[in-house]
């Protein structure tokens, strides 16, 4: 299964990013969509969409987005949430729900920082994959592809697009 990964797009979908994801089989967004629910719409008719609510969405987003999702894709357990923090430093709910769950992959996002690394204490990849809006402190819009095949993440790629690229 080929897997596209964003964040934090605060009501933006630029052509490249759509252009970058435009070969998964599904689309994980860790949260902050922006622009309520028919930006969110528009994604979800784009690819297959897993989604949680971040901190600056509305009730429209979070009637149709739980604030945590854990699922399973091709033998690996997935916990994702908005609000996560980082491994030694995890927000307390999302140290709780980890520590719940024990999940094999954790996705979070709201740091706008593009963070991806193994967290031995949990024994889990830890994956934000930045921000992808406009919105925010962050110089460069960021997004993940990755496969996921018998249990095991392969081939991730990172997207960067400058974040004056487009003037709004």
């Amino acid at each position: 299964m080929y897997i596209g990964l964003i964040s934090d797009t605060h009501g933006s979908f630029d052509p490249e990013i759509r252009e970058f994801l435009s070969p998964v089989d599904e689309l994980w967004h860790a949260g902050d969509f922006g622009s309520g629910a028919d930006f969110a719409a528009g994604i979800a008719a784009f690819k297959p969409l897993v989604g949680v609510y971040g901190n600056c969405d509305g009730q429209d987003i979070r009637h149709n987005y739980p604030s945590y999702q854990y699922f399973e894709r091709e033998g690996l357990s997935v916990l994702m949430t908005h609000i996560g923090g980082s491994p030694g430093h995890y927000d307390l709910r999302a140290q709780a729900l980890i520590e719940h769950c024990k999940p094999q992959i954790f996705v979070c996002g709201h740091s706008h920082i593009l963070k991806v690394m193994q967290d031995r204490h949990f024994d889990m990849l830890y994956v934000n994959p930045g921000a992808c809006g406009n919105q925010g402190w962050h110089t460069v819009k960021t997004a993940l592809r990755f496969k996921i095949e018998a249990g095991e993440i392969k081939d991730m790629e990172v997207f960067n697009l400058p974040r004056n690229n487009h003037v709004y």
